[in-house]
C-alpha cells in the first residue's frame, strides 16, 4: 500500500495549480480566436503596404521587401490579443470565483499575489495596452505623425519609462540592489541597479524585433516562459510559475491558429507585453528570494533575443564605419538565413530547436547554482 505524506500531497497540489490554468489558458485562447479574428479581418487590420520603409540605421531594405513583399498585406496584426487575453481572462476569473464563490479549490487554484504576480502582471497589461496604441495606429494611422504607427524613439521611453518605474519599485519598495551570479554569490549594485534594470528590460525588449516570421516568436517565447515557470516552481514562488505557465498556454492556443500560413501576425501589442513581463519575471526569481538566479540565466534562455538584438547592433554599426558595408544581407539574423535561402519553416523549426537546448541549459545552471 502506498502512502502519501504531508509533503508528497502539498507537491500534487502545487503541480496541478500550475498546470491547470495552463490548459484553461489554451482553451480560452482556442475559444476566442474566432472573435479575434473575425474582427480582425472585419477591420482589415494589416498594412497597407508590405515591408519596411526604413531600417534601424536609415535608408531601404530592398531584400526584406523583396522577401516579404507578398506577406504582411492581407494578414491581421494584433495576434497577440489571443495570447495576453487569454492570460488576463484565465488569472482573473479564477481570482473573481475565488473572491465570490470561494471554495478550498479555488482557493487552491488562486496565483494574483501581490508577492510574486501583481507587477509581472501588470507588465504584461502595460505592455499589451501600448502595444496594442502602437498597432491601431500602423494600420489605420495617416499623416505625419500617425502613420507607421508609434515611432521607435517614443516606444523606447515609453518602454524605458516603464522599467524605470519596475526598477525603483524593487530597488526602494522591495529592497532589492543587488543580482545573482551562479556559483559566486551576489553583486551589490547599490543605487546603480535602476539603471541597470532599465538597460536589461530595454535589451529585451529590443529582442522582441524577432517576431518576423510565421510562429517563430510564438515558439521561442513559449520556451523561454516554460522554463523561467520551471525556475519559479523550483524556487517554491508558486504563483508566479502558475502565471508563466499560463502565458504558455495562451502561447500555444496563439500557434495552434498560427501553423504556416499565419492566420495573423502577433505583433507589438503582443510583442511588447511579453518582453516586459519576461524582464519582471527574471528579476522576480533572481535575488528577490533566496539563492535565486533568475536573471543571470537571462541570456541563456533568452539566447535568440539577444543574438538577434546583436545581429541588429552589428549590421548598423558596421553600416556606418564600414561605409554601407553590411555583415549580414539582411538583419536581423533569421531574416539573413531567409535571404540565404532558407524556406521560413526551417528557419523558424531550428530556432526553437535551439531555444529549447540553450533553455535547458539555462534551466540547469539555474538550479545547480542555487544548491551550490
Amino acid at each position: 500500500m502506498l502512502y502519501c505524506t504531508d509533503t508528497d500531497e502539498n507537491m500534487m497540489v502545487d503541480f496541478i495549480k500550475v498546470i491547470s490554468p495552463t490548459a484553461i489558458a489554451f482553451f480560452i485562447g482556442i475559444a476566442i480566436t474566432p472573435v479575434v479574428t473575425h474582427y480582425l479581418y472585419k477591420y482589415k487590420c494589416w498594412k497597407k503596404k508590405s515591408g519596411k520603409g526604413g531600417g534601424l540605421g536609415g535608408g531601404k531594405t530592398p531584400i526584406f521587401n523583396k522577401l516579404h513583399k507578398d506577406k504582411e498585406v492581407g494578414t491581421p496584426r494584433m495576434g497577440g490579443i489571443v495570447i495576453w487575453g487569454s492570460v488576463v481572462i484565465t488569472t482573473l476569473s479564477i481570482w473573481l470565483l475565488e473572491r465570490y464563490i470561494g471554495g478550498s479549490a479555488l482557493e487552491k487554484l488562486e496565483f494574483l499575489s501581490r508577492s510574486q504576480t501583481w507587477l509581472p502582471f501588470f507588465a504584461l497589461l502595460v505592455g499589451a495596452c501600448v502595444g496594442l496604441v502602437d498597432d491601431l495606429l500602423e494600420v489605420n494611422g495617416n499623416g505625419k505623425y500617425f502613420a507607421g504607427g508609434l515611432p521607435l524613439s517614443r516606444r523606447l521611453l515609453l518602454v524605458g519609462t516603464f522599467f524605470a518605474f519596475a526598477g525603483y519599485w524593487f530597488y526602494e519598495k522591495l529592497d532589492v540592489s543587488s543580482v545573482s551570479v551562479p556559483f559566486d554569490g551576489v553583486i551589490d549594485l547599490g543605487v546603480w541597479f535602476v539603471p541597470f534594470f532599465i538597460l536589461v528590460g530595454i535589451a529585451i525588449y529590443a529582442g522582441g524585433v524577432i517576431d518576423g516570421i510565421d510562429v517563430l516568436s510564438g515558439g521561442v517565447f513559449a520556451i523561454i516562459f516554460a522554463s523561467y515557470g520551471i525556475i519559479a516552481l523550483a524556487q517554491n514562488q508558486i504563483d508566479l510559475a502558475t502565471l508563466c505557465a499560463t502565458v504558455v498556454g495562451g502561447l500555444l492556443a496563439f500557434l495552434w491558429f498560427n501553423i504556416p500560413p499565419a492566420r495573423f501576425y502577433m505583433t507589438e501589442t503582443g510583442v511588447m507585453g511579453l518582453t516586459l513581463m519576461l524582464t519582471i519575471t527574471a528579476f522576480m526569481t533572481d535575488t528577490i528570494v533566496d539563492e535565486g538566479k533568475g536573471l543571470a540565466v537571462l541570456p541563456i534562455i533568452a539566447f535568440l533575443l539577444v543574438v538577434t538584438v546583436l545581429s541588429n547592433v552589428i549590421q548598423v554599426a558596421s553600416k556606418k564605419l564600414r561605409k554601407g558595408k553590411k555583415v549580414f544581407l539582411v538583419a536581423p539574423l533569421h531574416h539573413h538565413f531567409e535571404a540565404l535561402g532558407w524556406p521560413s519553416y526551417k528557419v523558424t523549426m531550428r530556432y526553437w530547436v535551439l531555444t529549447a537546448v540553450t533553455a535547458f541549459v539555462g534551466v540547469t545552471i539555474a538550479l545547480a547554482g542555487s544548491l551550490f
